[in-house]
């Protein structure tokens, strides 16, 4: 567009350097006479600044109406100022572009276009259609610079011209590129923008009162007395009135004294005024007039010299020295974060090593509570990145409503404009019929056929004028659209930046946090029942940390990610166990889990579902097995296990089964009702929806259990269904779909009396993990039988139930993922990584009692499910199906003798018992005679 390089390029000259507009007040008639001709003279080639008379509609009552207002753009905050007139002192206000909406109506007056801000709706109307569109124009792109350049620092304001760098230039030239695309630039119109209207008499109103702001009436009254204050000075120093030439003798002097401070302008340095004396060198002169207020701003450009070409390549290559100085800033400040970075590696290890070689508990203590400080500092960060991201997320917001308002309006001018075109269609059809084939009606007179074919031909010429009006509307609208989205989606990377930032800076947060606990632990496990000083102090700073919530960490702000009391599928985040000494432990497992959460994010889990979106449709392959390994999504995970139930059990289903199985339930009662009953109490206490009194799902789980014993009648119940039954509901939540998903587990994944009775597959299992463990973990075992500790306690269940009462709800359904896919070498993959994930852990026990009581909740300490998943499916390898089936025949075998023996040892003793005749042994009363005789 014209002039849009120029304006970007004296930025430095027109910002004004307090909080409103300086030197308003300065008219032509203030300069002297040389001065005035010079900068009159070469107003033409002075680069132009977006100013201009506008019209503004406002006020209230009798006085509401059209008020002529001198608007001027402000390009360091990216604000249109405004005042009654160009040599006002100061503006009467200002109208925000950073987030504003520009919108032209093509019905409405011509000329009038509106500035829409999340405060307020301002109707701007300009002398002419082709005014109006020029400052559109140029304000899509003064919002698009201040977008896309980086923020000036405020003190430098002779760097502003470095702001707008080869890159940026390059990206605004794209960017007025893709404006042209929709709308062809306008070319400025002369006279009526830029310093050269200020010269232009105030658009004159009907009534004086009618262009006064009664809204701003004492900023009125300082313009006005100022104007007159500034008008007795020029008429003492010499100044006649306008249009009066001043003797020829006073001008000389008048070019050598410098012009008169700006009274209106308020903080301003004194080193900043002008100099009296001039300066010898021609650099030190431009300096100076950089320097200098601009005394006439907003008229006339500033530094405007005769030696042009020379000004302009010192202002080169002083720009070059500052974008110099800026690359030379920015690798300081790289070296800078470095040596931070050092420097708080080598604290980090130095408050290590201090801590390890302090011999007594007062200085751990000190250090503790230097890490307390730290840990309050980065909780500081995090508040204020938190309010940053607010105003991110409010502006995003913003922006998306006036976007999506915007192509509602747009749609409506769509329609509108199709119906014109239409009617216009059918008009020149009919009229085309009319010439060709005109219609056999009596004569006309001639008058009134030329009177119809004239309001014709004007109501013609009226629609082109509409369609003209719409498809100039459109292609404005059209561009606007563009450039309100490309910003939108900077504003929206800003934020996910910030998201990502944050997130990381939370996990590191829950880290030291929880480094901070388990110290607190370890001391208190040193301290012992000690009552000492330091064991007080201990205690206390123990229940505080147990009393201490991650959501009141953040009362000013609201956290990222906080730690909730319940994980999505109802758990309870932090374990609750019934000893005190390990309610520590479970504070600091919550912590862990949410610190890898939080870390994993975007490393893993995002690329995760990103592979997941794009799978499609499901088909069993190497890749979907990978991807069941790593885990399902929570919002794609009822959708594949459903699949995975159906590929198991699609040779049992039938429509109307499971209605089928209920309806036996009613017509009378099954004995298993009586167990089932009283274990649905017992399912998943931690869990909210099979606690809560209000929920749906223990009736639920009683209906899929009471089907399941009708529909296997040689299991019926078996404890540990349940809790199948109640996984199969907390992700499918259908009860057909949990129905079949546990039919899948026991009749077709698991192998055959695994819930029997006599329980004979689950105690081959059991062996067949003894042997998996001696090979793969040798020292474990070893260590384990010097002890005398027997797995099975605690590995049975595992197998029964797949881990359900075992590990976090996060890992056990990844669990889950994988096994209703591959099978029960699922199982055993991961029963040996959880010994393998805290082999080192048990290693440490040197009693049989501590190991017994470790292995009771250790499971629960596993947080990093990638790493547990990475020991069982990479660590675990070798591992064939072929060596666990022969496993498993050969201790079936063997345990199916040892039961043989047993029942012959059993038949022998009844065999013997038999023969000794009667119970009662002589001597003896029996109770029947006891009875009588009472």
């Amino acid at each position: 567009m014209e002039g849009a390089h120029e304006n970007a390029a004296e930025s430095s000259s027109s910002v004004p350097r307090s909080e409103e507009p300086a030197g308003w007040a300065r008219g032509p008639e203030v300069l002297p006479p040389e001065e005035s001709e010079g900068c009159a003279g070469s107003l033409d080639a002075a680069p132009k600044k977006l100013c201009g008379y506008l019209s503004k509609f406002g006020g209230k009552g009798p006085i509401r109406g059209w008020k002529s207002r001198w608007f001027f753009y402000d390009e360091r905050k990216c604000q249109l100022y405004y005042s009654r007139t160009a040599q006002d002192a100061n503006p009467l206000d200002s109208i925000d572009l950073s987030s504003a909406v520009f919108d032209c109506k093509a019905d409405a007056e011509e000329g009038t276009f509106e500035i829409k801000t999340p405060s307020r709706i301002i109707t701007l109307k300009a002398a002419t259609k082709q005014v109006m569109l020029y400052w559109l124009q140029q304000l899509q792109t003064k919002r698009w610079e201040f977008h896309s350049s980086p923020p000036a620092p405020p003190a430098a304001p002779d760097a502003a011209p470095a702001g707008n760098g080869p890159a940026l230039r390059l990206e605004l030239e794209q960017e007025e590129e893709e404006l042209e695309d929709f709308l062809s630039p306008v070319r400025t119109p002369p006279g009526l923008v830029g310093v050269a209207a200020a010269l232009q008499p105030v658009p004159a109103k009907p009534l004086a009162l009618q262009n006064i702001s009664l809204k701003h009436l004492g900023t009125e009254i300082q313009n006005t007395v100022y104007n007159i204050r500034s008008n007795r000075q020029a008429q003492g120093t010499g100044h006649g009135p306008p249009g009066e030439d001043p003797p020829l003798s006073a001008g000389p002097q008048r070019a050598e004294r410098p012009l008169p401070s700006d009274p209106g302008t308020p903080g301003k340095d004194p080193a900043d005024s002008p100099k009296p004396t001039a300066k010898s060198s021609l650099t030190a002169n431009l300096i100076q007039k950089a320097k200098r207020p601009n005394n006439t701003f907003p008229l006339f450009a500033e530094g405007l010299t005769r030696t042009r070409p020379a000004q302009e390549k010192i202002l080169a290559l002083e720009q070059q020295v500052l974008m110099l100085t800026k690359e030379l800033k920015s690798q300081k400040e790289l070296v800078r974060i470095l040596h931070k970075a050092l420097e708080a590696a080598q604290q980090e290890k130095r408050a290590s090593s201090a801590y390890l070689a302090a011999a007594e508990d007062k200085d751990r203590l000190e250090l503790v509570r230097h890490k307390v400080r730290q840990i309050a500092e980065l909780g500081k960060r995090v508040e204020a990145l938190e309010r940053e991201r607010e105003s991110l997320v409010q502006a995003a917001g913003l922006r998306e409503q006036q976007v999506q308002e915007l192509q509602r309006h747009v749609q409506l001018l769509l329609e509108k404009n199709q119906a014109k075109q239409q009617v216009i269609c059918k008009l020149s059809e009919k009229v085309t019929r009319d010439f060709t084939h005109p219609p056999t009606q009596p004569p006309v007179p001639p008058g009134a056929a030329d009177r119809d074919f004239l309001s014709q031909q004007e109501k013609m010429e009226h629609l082109k004028d509409d369609m003209e009006a719409y498809r100039t509307q459109n292609r404005f609208l059209n561009s606007e659209i563009h450039q309100v989205t490309k910003i939108w989606r900077r504003v929206a990377e800003n934020e996910k930046a910030l998201l990502m930032k944050c997130a990381y800076l939370q996990a590191k947060n829950c880290q030291v946090e929880s480094k901070y606990l388990a110290g607190l632990r370890r001391l208190q496990e040193a301290a012992g029942g000690e009552a000492t000083e330091s064991s007080e102090l201990l205690r206390q700073l123990t229940q505080e940390a147990l009393q201490w919530e991650a959501g009141e960490a953040s009362a000013d702000g609201v956290e990222l990610s906080p730690i909730s009391e319940y994980d999505e599928y109802g758990f309870l985040t932090v374990p609750n166990y019934e000893m005190e000494d390990l309610k520590l432990l479970a504070k600091i497992q919550a912590l862990e889990v949410h610190s890898h959460h939080l870390l994993a994010h975007e490393a893993v889990e995002r690329p995760l579902r990103e592979r997941w979106a794009a799978l499609g449709d499901l088909a069993p392959s190497v890749e979907l097995k990978q991807l069941l390994r790593a885990g399902v999504p929570r919002e794609h995970r009822p959708r594949v296990w459903k699949w995975l139930v159906q590929l198991r059990v699609r040779h049992l289903q039938s429509p109307g089964h499971y209605q089928e199985l209920l309806s036996r339930g009613q017509v009378r009662e099954h004995p298993a009702a009586r167990q089932i009953e009283l274990d649905l109490n017992r399912t998943f206490p931690n869990n909210k929806h099979f606690t809560c009194p209000t929920s749906t799902f223990p009736d639920k789980l009683r209906r899929v259990l009471l089907a399941f014993s009708w529909q296997n009648p040689t299991i019926g119940y078996c404890q540990g269904l349940n809790r199948l039954a109640a996984i199969a509901l907390l992700v499918l939540e259908e009860e057909e779909s949990a129905f079949w998903c546990l039919v899948a587990i026991v009749e077709t994944i698991m192998p055959a009396d695994y819930y029997s009775k006599t329980l004979t597959s689950s105690q081959v299992d059991q062996r067949v993990l003894q042997d998996l463990l001696l090979e793969k973990l040798p020292r474990l075992m070893a260590h384990l039988g010097q002890y005398r500790v027997d797995l099975s306690f605690l590995t049975f269940n595992w197998f029964l139930v797949v881990f359900a009462d075992s590990l976090i709800s996060n890992i056990l359904l990844r669990v889950w993922d994988a096994f209703l896919y591959e099978g029960t070498k699922v199982v055993f993959r991961y029963a040996l990584a959880i010994f393998k994930y805290n082999e080192e852990e048990i290693l440490r026990l040197q009693d049989g009692l501590e190991i017994y009581q470790y292995l009771r909740f250790f499971t629960k300490t596993i947080c990093n499910s990638q790493k547990l998943m990475t020991i069982a499916f990479n660590d675990m390898n070798p591992f064939p199906m072929k060596q666990l089936r022969q496993l498993r025949r050969a201790h079936r075998e063997r345990l199916e003798a040892e039961l043989h023996e047993l029942e012959q040892l059993k038949a022998e003793y009844l065999e013997t018992r038999s023969s000794w005749g009667p119970a009662v042994p002589d001597g003896c009363t029996s109770e029947d005679e006891g009875e009588g005789e009472a």
